[in-house]
C-alpha cells in the first residue's frame, strides 16, 4: 500500500501543490502567459523570412517548386499548413473527401443545403402542413418533391406555404435561435 505522501490526492487535499500543472496551489503558475511552442515560432517566423527563401522552404517540404504565380500570402499560409500538419497530422480521408464534396457544391453553385447539415442521399422528410402530408426525397445534387426537382429545402418550404421560409427550419432540421437562447436560460 503506498503512503499518502505519494498519494496524489492526498497531497492535494493537504494544501500542497497540485500534481496537475496549471490547477491548485501557484496562483504564479496560472497568471504566466503560455509560451509560444516551435511550431508557433516556426509559423510566426515564416513572416520574416523572404519570398525566395519562403519558395526554397516549399520545395523542402514538397519536392517541387510552388506553383507559378503564387502570391507571397498564399505560400506563407500553405507553409503554415504544411507544418502544423506534420505536427497535428493529416485530416481523415473521409474528412478530405467531405471537403472536396463542398467545394465542388460550391464551384457548381448546387449548395443545396448548409454545410453542417448533412442528409444522406436517401433520406425522406417529412412534414404536416393544413392537413397535408409533404414528402421530400433527399438526392445527391438536391431534393424532390411530389416528382418535381429542387435545388434547396427552401424553395419547397415557400411552394407548399406560398410563403417564404427557412427549408431547413420548416422540415424541422434546425432550431431557431430565440428558442435555443430560451432552452439555455431555462437550465
Amino acid at each position: 500500500m503506498k503512503s499518502a505522501i505519494h498519494d496524489a490526492s492526498a497531497r492535494q487535499h493537504s494544501g500542497g501543490p497540485s500534481p496537475v500543472a496549471g490547477q491548485g496551489g501557484n496562483r504564479l503558475e496560472r497568471a504566466r502567459k503560455p509560451v509560444l511552442s516551435e511550431i508557433e515560432a516556426e509559423i510566426a517566423g515564416l513572416l520574416d523570412r523572404s519570398t525566395p527563401e519562403l519558395r526554397l522552404a516549399w520545395l523542402e517540404f514538397r519536392r517541387a517548386g510552388p506553383p507559378l504565380g503564387l502570391s507571397r500570402d498564399l505560400l506563407i499560409r500553405a507553409l503554415a499548413d504544411e507544418l502544423q500538419q506534420r505536427v497535428h497530422g493529416r485530416p481523415s480521408r473521409a474528412l478530405r473527401r467531405r471537403l472536396q464534396s463542398l467545394a465542388g457544391a460550391s464551384d457548381k453553385a448546387t449548395m443545396a443545403v448548409d454545410p453542417g447539415l448533412v442528409l444522406k442521399t436517401g433520406t425522406t422528410l417529412v412534414r404536416q402542413w393544413r392537413g397535408h402530408t409533404h414528402t421530400v426525397l433527399v438526392h445527391n445534387d438536391g431534393f424532390e418533391h411530389e416528382g418535381q426537382r429542387y435545388r434547396s429545402l427552401t424553395a419547397i418550404a415557400e411552394r407548399i406555404t406560398e410563403a417564404h421560409w427557412s427549408g431547413p427550419r420548416f422540415f424541422g432540421l434546425t432550431t431557431r435561435a430565440g428558442a435555443l437562447a430560451g432552452a439555455k436560460a431555462g437550465r
